[in-house]
């Protein structure tokens, strides 16, 4: 089996299931509860959120868990525009965002919010003069993803947080669920930040929005207490123990395991760029471990099952988006051709360079064959006529 679509999920470590089994039988207690059983799994909860604040570089008060970085971003959106009724609903963004957040602000737009889409260089970085153009003592938030999830490209948050924050008023959320444990990220110039378990080798269901202690949030999920006061719930103890662990080992060879995956990703857009009727779709300022490429000769689709069938996984576009043609290579400047017949592969650290070589050569017998069968197809067709 070769799987390239770690962009999607990343499969479980097992010292990270291992952690989440043992918590689980050892710390049986609602932390909620005031009994010894409650009051061993607060405590578990609590350092485990205090370890999570640390490798992240903000305050244990500051970290809230959610099940999903959907739910982070939703959160991090509507919950600051509830605490903040009598400002001016205007938020400014990307057209390269998760769906997340682009299905969420579309909804929004038809409650009386104002959207508005900052413009991108050719490589899809937004454009500094147009952010500072676009900027108003109104805005209320600007919400940008760090690493593109369907072709990689990478914004400096860091000076986009520098500008935003000249404007003392208007906060600024990053999504950075394709960028924790893959690259450095500070949070000196950020307000609000989401990330997902599942994307660094952790269990589903769990995810955390960090909020400064400056800004403002109402909960999405109202009822009992809960870790924090933004999220009501039982919390799951055994999920953030293994959030933690997974965290902690993603950071440790971090470093490491980018250039690891940069080789790969080098290696693999060097031969696609050499064969017929193949486009590359990203940058190589972009993330490492994200490809996207287009077979124009063939339906994304097709190739896609044909691939599954020998056992090889990628992905059309992302998991979480609609629709056949990418809206992030439209917004690109892609031509529909190449927008509509892209796909991603996504690497992890266990990949390796003989399974990059091994998806090339299936990759290629799997083209060749489908374009025999189009032909074939279309040979008899004119026959018949």
């Amino acid at each position: 089996m070769i799987y390239f679509d770690n962009a999607a999920t990343t499969f479980v470590d097992e010292e990270v299931l291992n952690t989440f089994v043992l918590t689980t039988k050892k710390f049986k207690g609602n932390p909620n509860a005031l009994h010894q059983l409650g009051y061993d799994a607060k405590c578990l909860m609590e350092e485990s959120t205090k370890q999570v604040a640390q490798l992240l570089g903000c305050k244990k008060e500051e970290v809230i868990f959610t099940s999903s970085a959907s739910e982070s971003n939703n959160l991090a959106v509507q919950g600051l525009l509830k605490s903040y009724p009598h400002r001016k609903k205007r938020i400014l963004t990307t057209p390269l965002e998760h769906a997340s957040l682009k299905v969420l602000l579309d909804n929004l737009v038809l409650e009386g919010v104002e959207v508005v889409y900052l413009k991108l260089d050719d490589r899809g970085h937004v454009l500094l003069s147009d952010l500072e153009e676009k900027l108003q003592e109104e805005t209320l938030l600007v919400s940008i993803q760090h690493v593109n999830s369907e072709v990689g490209v990478i914004q400096d948050i860091q000076k986009i947080g520098e500008i935003v924050h000249k404007y003392p008023k208007t906060f600024f959320h990053v999504d950075a669920t394709q960028s924790i444990g893959k690259l450095h990220v500070s949070l000196e110039n950020i307000d609000l930040l989401s990330c997902s378990a599942h994307k660094f080798f952790g269990l589903k269901g769990i995810a955390c929005l960090i909020k400064k202690e400056k800004v403002m949030l109402k909960p999405l999920i109202y009822g009992g207490k809960s870790q924090t006061i933004y999220r009501a719930g039982t919390p799951s103890v055994p999920l953030i123990a293994s959030f933690a662990k997974a965290l902690r080992l993603a950071l440790n060879d971090m470093d490491t395991n980018k250039e690891h995956v940069r080789k790969l990703k080098n290696y693999l857009e060097s031969n696609l760029e050499k064969m017929d009727n193949v486009v590359v779709n990203t940058y190589e300022d972009g993330s490492p471990y994200i490809v996207n490429f287009s077979v124009l000769s063939v339906k994304s689709e097709t190739l896609l099952h044909a691939l599954s069938e020998k056992e090889v996984y990628i992905s059309t576009k992302t998991a979480c988006s609609k629709g056949k043609i990418s809206d992030v290579l439209t917004a690109l400047n892609k031509d529909e051709k190449v927008a509509s017949s892209s796909l991603r592969v996504s690497f992890s650290k266990e990949n390796t360079l003989d399974e990059v070589k091994e998806f090339l050569k299936i990759l290629k017998e799997e083209i060749n064959r489908l374009n025999f069968q189009e032909r074939s197809r279309i040979n008899e067709e004119s026959y018949s006529h």
